[in-house]
Order: structure tokens, then C-alpha cells, then sequence
């Protein structure tokens, strides 16, 4: 396209000669170019665009996901509240995105700390962002303030959900993305050189959010779950783990599906353009083959990850459980999220085998420490969030990286340890993981605190032991019963034996009824 609108009409004269017309056909063939590669730029932008939509509305879709996956995760008697609350992050997380999260998180040119620009999405669009820029990065930050919801569910007041969505989906999660994925964040891979320097010569690659998305949600809801305690009847009198299930496996399962289904607008989706060369030999090679190797890698780090958590779970309490090989699967996609651009399949197994064992570990401390988390949100985000920004720093592929991050550059970038690319690359991921760790800690820690203090974060022990969706919530979300009332016949009514003989037996508990 370059070529196309470097059309130059002092050159094209001199090449048709000195002819009266020449210099009106130079005009005109290169203004033919000129619209040419005008219409093809168009075109560019139109299907980056629309690739960036449905990206968003893959990753918006995610919120069913997490709908269901929480409705299954809880008693009965919370799933209104539960669902509720999840329609809260994406309707309270929107509004407060749009007038200051976007422009923390994308408001160029701005320090290396927080964005300054595009509040209330003012000069959008523009030669940076698009709309479609601004919906595909809010799917992202409610799906942060989602993951916390897990954490705290079952006990918490509905008032504190409002406050904690607003203030994580406005303001913690933007100032993290801002440093990682801003091109003036201090820790981003993709820094402009006029920003600074890049953090030790390589910065933080988190291509689509192990540490942005997935840290920042479940740290947060570990600072609500540590605050609040665990819910009443979790743990006994001598400290021993209570199970208290779910209601729905269905749910837990149908959830699970949709996550998965929308992780492939959260991964892929975060080249954000599809239609650009890698300026190789090969004309079939570019960013479209990197998408396709990245859902690759996706997929296989879920699947390792949920049959190493079937067969794990199998051996260590004697049963296969649908809810911990759901939880496994995510957390294996949790991990690969960070790396998923820039590993090669093969290393995504290793990143899902040792997500499954990530999360069975931080589980078993976590009952260890008698900390109540429904969904084990805190682990399994948090935790294999962690794991997944330390496996890019370890399996990195110089190729990759280098198309992805370089962006033209002549330096090769640093790549994973374990692929010979020296330590800077880890050194980077390490700076991230604890600077997320100590951020959230400083923000949302003391928010729930502050609520815990006002009375306003738990709900009172009547009201969690009868069930928000009735005391809060005006009834129950659905009619539930432990047995189905069909299978038991109504009074009177007794099933009769007949005999080899033909005969028939006296009536069972002086019932006259006579069936067969």
C-alpha cells in the first residue's frame, strides 16, 4: 500500500516523455493510485474492525458464562442474588468505563502511570481508537470485576457489589492495563521508544490478561473473601472443611461451555487487527496464522488442564467430579492467557498440566487457612493467573515475540528462559506479577475494609442462613425441590402384587386400590 500512494507526478512525466499530455496523464494515473490505496486502507480498517466487534461480542458473551458458572456454584436459595449481581458488573462496570476507565487505561499520550485522555470517550474515534476499541476493552473490565463477584458470593450485601464493580471496573483495573497494554505504560511490551525505555530491554508481555484480567479479579476477591470470612456452616467448631455444594451442575457445566466459547474472542481477539503482513516469504504467513496458532494454543492448554484435574481429583478423593474438571479446564485458560501468542503448542500442555496442579495446591492451602471462596475464583484466577505470567517468561518463542512486539524493530527482543532467551523477559514478568499483587492490595484491600466497618460488605447472620434471594430479593429464583414430588404417589394409593398363582394378595396398609 505504500508503494500504491508513493505515486510521484515529477517521476511519471519524465517516464512519458516530453509529450503536452504527459504531465495531465501523470496527474491522472497517479491520483488513480492514490484512491486505490485509499480504498484498500478503508478496507483494512473496516475488517479490523469488525474483527474487533465480534472479538467483544465473544468476550461480552463470557458474562453469560460467568452468569451460569456462579448460578451452579451456589446454593439454591442465592442464586437470584447471584445472578443479579452479575448483571450488576456489566451494567455499573459500563458506565463507569465509559466516563474514566477507558481513559486511565488508553488516554494517549499520557505519563507512564495513568492515562489522561478520552474521558467519556471525547475524541473517539480517531487515528488510535475506534469504538469498537472502547466496547472489546470493557468486555475485558467486567469480566475482572465478574471473577471478584465469585469470590464473595453467598453473603455479601448487595450495596457493597455496587461500590467494589464501580471502583475496580473505573479505576484499579484501568491504571494495570494502562501499564501493560498502554504503548506509555511503564511495563508495557509494546512502549513507545519516545515513552521511555522498556522495562529490562524486553517489558511485561501479558498478551491477553493472565496478569491484567485474571490477577487483578481474583486478588481483589481475596481481599473480600479474607475480609468477610467464610460462610457460615463452611467450617465446624474444630476447624474441619464443610462442603457446601452447588445446586446445579448443569449450570456449572453450561457456564463453563460459554467461557470457553467466549475465551476465543478474549485470546485471539486481542491482536485487535487481523489483516497485517509479517513482511515474510511466505504470503499465506501473517497475523491471520498467528490468530489460529493462539486458539490452538488455548484449546490444548484448557483441555491438558481439565483431564489432569479429572484423573488428579480421581486419585486424591476417589470420584470423578464434574465441578473440579470445570475449574481446572478454566484454569489452564487462565494460565495460557498471558502467553498464548507467543508459545508454541507443545508448550501450552506444559502450561495446562501445571495450571490443574497450580489450582488443586492453592485450593488445599486455602482450606489449610480456612478461606471460603464458592467458586474458587481467588485460586484459580489469582493463582493461575500468577503461574501464567511466569510460563511466558519461561516458554516465549524468540519468532514470535519478535513478530508481535518488535513491530519493525532491528533488535531482537528477549524470549522465554527455557527457549535461550536469557533472563530479562522473566525478570519482567516477575515485576508485574508483584506489582498487581501489591496494587490491588493497596486499593481494594482497604475498600473492604472501609465497607466491612460501615456494616455495609456482609449481609446478617438471618439473612444468610434463609437466603438472600428471599430476604433480599422479594423470592427464590426458581421453585426447588431436594426430590420430585412425582415420584411419590399421592395418600392413599398402594402398589399391589400379583402372584404366580393369580391370586391376589390382602390390600397394603388397608388400601382398597387394586393396581397392577
Amino acid at each position: 500500500m505504500t508503494s500504491l500512494s508513493a505515486c510521484s507526478t515529477a517521476d511519471l512525466t519524465t517516464l512519458l516523455g516530453s509529450t503536452g499530455n504527459a504531465t495531465a496523464a501523470a496527474e491522472y494515473i497517479c491520483t488513480r493510485f492514490t484512491n486505490t490505496s485509499d480504498s484498500f486502507t478503508n478496507i483494512k480498517y473496516a475488517i479490523d474492525n469488525t474483527y474487533l466487534l465480534f472479538s467483544a461480542y465473544l468476550v461480552f458473551a463470557m458474562q453469560l458464562g460467568f452468569a451460569m458458572l456462579c448460578a451452579g456454584s451456589v446454593r439454591a436459595k442465592n442464586t437470584m442474588n447471584i445472578m443479579l449481581t452479575n448483571v450488576l458488573d456489566a451494567a455499573a462496570g459500563g458506565l463507569s468505563y465509559y466516563i474514566f476507565g477507558f481513559a486511565f487505561a488508553f488516554g494517549v499520550p499520557s505519563n507512564s502511570f495513568i492515562g489522561k485522555h478520552h474521558f467519556g470517550l471525547k475524541h473517539i474515534p480517531s487515528q488510535d481508537f475506534d469504538y469498537s476499541s472502547f466496547l472489546y476493552q470493557w468486555a475485558f473490565a467486567i469480566a475482572a470485576a465478574g471473577i471478584t463477584s465469585g469470590s464473595i458470593a453467598e453473603r455479601t450485601q448487595f450495596v457493597a457489589y455496587l461500590i467494589y464493580s464501580s471502583f475496580l471496573t473505573g479505576f484499579v483495573y484501568p491504571i494495570v492495563s494502562h501499564w501493560v497494554w498502554s504503548a506509555d505504560g511503564w511495563a508495557s511490551a509494546s512502549r513507545d521508544i519516545k515513552s521511555g525505555s522498556l522495562l529490562f530491554d524486553s517489558g511485561a508481555i501479558d498478551f491477553a490478561g493472565s496478569g491484567v484480567v485474571h490477577m487483578v479479579g481474583g486478588i481483589a476477591g481475596l481481599w473480600g473473601g479474607l475480609i468477610e470470612g467464610p460462610r457460615i456452616g463452611r467450617f465446624d467448631r474444630s476447624g474441619r472443611s464443610v462442603a457446601l455444594r452447588g445446586h446445579s451442575g448443569s449450570l456449572v457445566v453450561l457456564g463453563t461451555f460459554l467461557l470457553w466459547f467466549g475465551w476465543y474472542g478474549f485470546n485471539p481477539g486481542s491482536f485487535l487487527q487481523i489483516l497485517r503482513p509479517y513482511n515474510t516469504s511466505d504470503v499465506y504467513y501473517g497475523q491471520w496464522s498467528a490468530v489460529g496458532r493462539t486458539a490452538v494454543t488455548t484449546t490444548l492448554a484448557g483441555c491438558t488442564a481439565g483431564l489432569t484435574t479429572l484423573f488428579s481429583r480421581r486419585l486424591l478423593v476417589g470420584h470423578w467430579n464434574v465441578t473440579d474438571v470445570c475449574n481446572g479446564l478454566l484454569g489452564g485458560l487462565a494460565a495460557i492467557t498471558s502467553g498464548c501468542a507467543v508459545v508454541e503448542p507443545w508448550a501450552a500442555v506444559v502450561c495446562g498440566f501445571v495450571a490443574a496442579w497450580v489450582l488443586i495446591g492453592f485450593n488445599k492451602l486455602a482450606e489449610k487457612c480456612k478461606y471460603d471462596d464458592p467458586l474458587e475464583a481467588a485460586q484459580l484466577h489469582g493463582g493461575c493467573g500468577a503461574w501464567g505470567l511466569l510460563f511466558t517468561g519461561l516458554f516465549a518463542k524468540k519468532q514470535y515475540v519478535n513478530e508481535i512486539y518488535n513491530l519493525g524493530g532491528s533488535d531482537v527482543r528477549p524470549y522465554g528462559v527455557f527457549m535461550g532467551g536469557g533472563g530479562k523477559l522473566f525478570a519482567a514478568q516477575i515485576i508485574q506479577m508483584l506489582v498487581i499483587i501489591g496494587w490491588v492490595s493497596a486499593t481494594m484491600g482497604p475498600l473492604f475494609y472501609i465497607l466491612q466497618k460501615l456494616k455495609l460488605l456482609r449481609v446478617s447472620r438471618e439473612d444468610e442462613m434463609a437466603g438472600m434471594d428471599m430476604t433480599r430479593h422479594g423470592g427464590f429464583a426458581y421453585v426447588y425441590h431436594d426430590e420430585d414430588a412425582s415420584s411419590h404417589p399421592p395418600a392413599g394409593f398402594a402398589m399391589r402384587r400379583i402372584e404366580p398363582n393369580g391370586t391376589i394378595p390382602a390390600p397394603i396398609n388397608g388400601s382398597s386400590n387394586n393396581v397392577v
